[in-house]
């Protein structure tokens, strides 16, 4: 017995035959345009400035001696900068875990802060002033002392 063709694999024999003639009929308009492409017309070249041309560099370019301790590989030191000392207030603070947070004046971020890192006694709404520092998670609140005792229970937020 012989085993039948499916209709699912009649129409993919036809789908391939259809893309081969497709493909077939491409590679003949290509040649009938003119437009072959041979490894010459693929090379790009680099000019003194870093502009890719399709023009080879010619020999009368005027060389420059560069000196070796003029070359320089690494990125340059960043100078000591004097850390800003930022004023916030202690939104959080949690004195049994702990931690807290300091909302900044000047803007809308909140800082986390760890309990090491508190010169004074400060609790929730003081005033403080402080630095930040990168950590794991961000950017921490460091050196906190408290700026004044004024304590904001009438403030709106």
């Amino acid at each position: 017995m012989a085993k039948s063709v499916t209709v699912d694999k009649r129409e993919n024999e036809k789908k391939r035959l259809a893309r081969r003639a497709e493909k077939q009929k491409k590679k003949e308009e290509k040649k009938l345009s003119g437009k072959v492409s041979t490894f010459d017309d693929m090379i790009a070249y680099v000019d003194e400035n870093g502009m890719i041309t399709s023009t080879p560099p010619t020999d009368n370019i005027e060389k420059q001696e560069i000196k070796q301790e003029d070359i320089v590989i690494s990125t340059p030191k960043r100078e000591k900068e004097a850390p800003a000392i930022l004023r916030g207030k202690v939104d959080f603070f949690n004195s049994s875990k702990g931690y807290g947070f300091i909302k900044d004046l000047s803007g809308n971020e909140k800082f986390f802060f760890h309990v090491n890192n508190v010169l004074t006694d400060i609790s929730e709404n003081d005033i403080v002033t402080f630095e930040l520092e990168r950590g794991v998670r961000g950017m921490n609140a460091v050196n906190i002392s408290l700026e004044s005792k004024l304590q904001e229970n009438n403030s709106p937020d």
